[in-house]
C-alpha cells in the first residue's frame, strides 16, 4: 500500500494540489515535506495531532519531514479561524514555546534515522528581511483581489482585518519558497483550515521558479455537530501533562462520541485497520471496549506506556474498581462546593458549578448535592469522592 493509499484509508486526506502527480512522485522517490507550527502557546494541543500523525506515516514510508516552527510568523499571528486579533507575544515567549514544541515533537517523529526529521525556525529568514526588498521580490507575486477571496480573510473583513495579519499569507507562502530553495522541500502538509495559505506558497514557487510544488491538507477532527474536537472543562486538550493530565487526556477519549470512535482510531493511532474494523463494528454497549482501547492507545502515544497504564488504572478505579486507584486532587480546605469543583479542575467557573448542582448533576460520595456547602461530617473527615454526572469521578482531599 502506498503512503497516499494509507492516508486515504485512514481518513487523513481532504484536499490536494496536483494530486495525481503528487501520488506518482511519492511512489517513485524520497520527498521532503513540511508542516508549520506557530508557537502561540507553550504546548502542542490535539489540533496539532492529526498533521503530526500524517507526518509520522509519511516518514515511515521513507519521506523526510521538516517541522517548521513559526518564530517569525508567530510575531504576526495567523488570522485563520479567528474572529479577533491574536495576542502579541514577545520574542522570549516565542523562543520558550518553541523549545516545548521540540520536546513534544520528538515523541512522534524520528530525528536520528536515515530519513530523519529536521527542525527549522522561520525566524531565521523572516526577522531580518528588508521590507521594501520583500515587497518588490515577493509581494509583486500576490494578487490582493485573490487574497480577499480566501476564507481566512473573508470572515474577518466585517470585524476588521489589520494590515499586520494581511501579511501572514505572504509570510507563509515565503516559508514554502525558502524551504523549497534551501532544503528541496516540494510538499506542504497541514490542516484543511490552512488551504488558502498553502495555495499561496505553491503558487509562489511556481511563479518564482517555474517548477511545480504540492500541497496536501488533512481533515480536521470535528464533533458530530461540526465543532472542533478537543475542548475540556479546562479549555484545550493539551499534549503537555502539566496542562492536561494523562488521566484527563485518557478520559476525554474514553468518553468520545460513539460515532467518532472509528475515525479517532484511524487518525490518532497506528492500530491495524482490520483490528479497528473489528472493534468498532458493534453499535451497542460493546463500543465501550473500543473506547477504552482508543483512550489507551492515544494516551500511550502522547504520554508513554507507564502514564497510559496509570491513567487506565485510575479510570477503572473511578468506575467501580479500587478507590485507591482513583484520580486524586488536593484542594484548599473549604466547605463551599463550587470552589472545590473549580480547584479540582472539574468546572471552569463557580457559575458553571452552581448550574450543575442545581441541575442535579453533582454528588458527594453517594449523596446527590442539593446545596452549595459540604456536610460537616464530610468536611471534618477531609476527603470524599466527587462525582460530576456519570463520567467524572475524583477523590478530593481537603488540605
Amino acid at each position: 500500500m502506498s503512503v497516499i493509499d494509507t492516508l486515504k484509508a485512514r481518513g487523513f486526506l481532504k484536499q490536494t494540489v496536483n494530486g495525481e502527480e503528487l501520488e506518482k512522485l511519492l511512489d517513485s522517490k524520497k520527498v521532503t515535506f513540511y508542516v508549520g507550527f506557530d508557537p502561540t502557546a507553550d504546548s502542542l494541543h490535539i489540533g496539532h495531532y492529526i498533521p503530526i500523525m500524517a507526518m509520522a506515516h509519511m516518514q515511515k514510508a521513507g519521506h523526510r519531514p521538516i517541522c517548521l516552527f513559526g518564530g517569525g510568523t508567530a510575531m504576526v499571528g495567523d488570522p485563520t479561524g479567528r474572529t479577533d486579533m491574536r495576542s502579541m507575544l514577545s520574542k522570549e515567549q516565542i523562543a520558550s514555546n518553541i523549545e516545548h514544541f521540540k520536546a513534544q515533537m520528538s515523541r512522534f517523529l524520528d530525528f536520528d534515522g536515515e530519513n530523519s526529521a529536521i527542525m527549522v525556525n522561520n525566524a531565521d529568514w523572516l526577522l531580518n528581511l528588508n521590507y521594501v526588498d520583500f515587497l518588490r521580490d515577493i509581494g509583486v507575486c500576490f494578487s490582493v483581489n485573490r487574497m480577499l477571496t480566501a476564507e481566512c480573510f473573508k470572515q474577518r473583513l466585517e470585524r476588521g482585518l489589520s494590515f499586520l495579519e494581511f501579511n501572514y499569507m505572504l509570510m507563509q507562502g515565503y516559508d514554502f519558497y525558502r524551504l523549497y530553495e534551501d532544503y528541496g522541500c516540494v510538499l506542504q502538509l497541514g490542516g484543511d483550515d490552512q488551504w488558502s495559505n498553502m495555495l499561496a506558497g505553491e503558487d509562489l514557487i511556481r511563479r518564482k521558479t517555474g517548477k511545480e510544488a504540492y500541497a496536501m491538507t488533512c481533515t480536521l477532527l470535528l464533533t458530530s455537530e461540526g465543532k472542533k474536537m478537543g475542548k475540556t472543562a479546562k479549555g484545550a486538550l493539551w499534549l503537555d501533562e502539566n496542562k492536561t493530565t494523562p488521566y484527563e487526556f485518557y478520559q476525554y477519549f474514553r468518553n468520545v462520541e460513539d460515532a467518532k470512535v472509528e475515525e479517532c482510531m484511524k487518525l490518532l493511532t497506528f492500530m491495524d485497520l482490520d483490528e479497528i474494523a473489528e472493534l468498532t463494528k458493534y453499535k451497542d454497549e460493546r463500543i465501550n471496549v473500543a473506547k477504552e482501547r482508543l483512550a489507551y492507545e492515544v494516551t500511550k502515544l502522547v504520554h508513554g506506556v507507564e502514564k497510559a497504564d496509570e491513567a487506565r488504572k485510575q479510570a477503572q478505579g473511578a468506575f467501580g474498581g479500587n478507590q485507591a486507584d482513583m484520580p486524586t486532587v488536593e484542594v484548599e480546605k473549604t466547605d463551599f462546593i463550587p470552589d472545590i469543583m473549580v480547584s479540582a479542575g472539574i468546572t471552569k467557573s463557580k457559575g458553571e458549578a452552581r448550574t450543575l448542582i442545581s441541575g442535579g448533576g453533582v454528588s458527594v460520595n453517594d449523596q446527590k448535592v442539593t446545596g452549595l456547602t459540604l456536610d460537616k461530617a464530610v468536611l471534618d473527615k477531609g476527603e470524599f469522592i466527587l462525582h460530576k454526572g456519570k463520567k467524572v469521578h475524583v477523590k478530593v482531599i481537603l488540605k
